[in-house]
């Protein structure tokens, strides 16, 4: 067989299996998309948002935002306050947010506050408001983050 194609196909499959397995390590994980205004502000579409989370990703700072069964709109950095050193984040199953580290299930309606545990695991919080049509973050707040990434 010719050496070039032998590299090619070897190339070809390489890519291949590198697509699958990066799929497989976000989970059920929908990927969305955001509008940034006057580098102060991340804006998502209020109508954008339902109970199957969406993970983002800002400038390497990871979160994801979710409606819970009341209505209210729950959002939270892709990252435990105690184990974000290991980044695996988090996946939803049905009502609940799970940590990809130790297992522990979040109910998605719970979700929105500081760590009521206190040094437990918990998905990082992430504070946000609706204007408008719009759901708001602020780029401080998510910068306030980082250090879990």
């Amino acid at each position: 067989m010719n050496k070039k194609i032998l590299i090619g196909t070897g190339i070809f499959v390489l890519a291949i299996v590198f697509f699958f397995a990066r799929g497989s390590l976000t989970g059920n994980a929908v990927v969305g998309s955001y509008e940034t205004t006057e580098n102060l502000a991340v804006k998502i579409p209020v109508f954008e948002i339902s109970d199957n989370a969406v993970f983002y990703d800002y400038d390497g700072i990871k979160y994801f935002v979710v409606k819970a069964e009341e209505g209210s709109i729950k959002t939270a950095f892709n990252a435990c306050d105690i184990c974000y050193q290991s980044r695996k984040g988090y996946r939803q199953e049905g009502g609940d947010m799970v940590c990809n580290n130790c297992g522990n299930h979040y109910a998605i309606s719970g979700l929105g506050t500081k760590n009521l545990r206190g040094g437990g695991c918990w998905p990082g919080y992430l504070p946000n408001k609706v204007e408008g049509e719009n759901l708001v973050l602020k780029k401080s707040d998510l910068e306030a983050g980082r250090y879990r990434f």
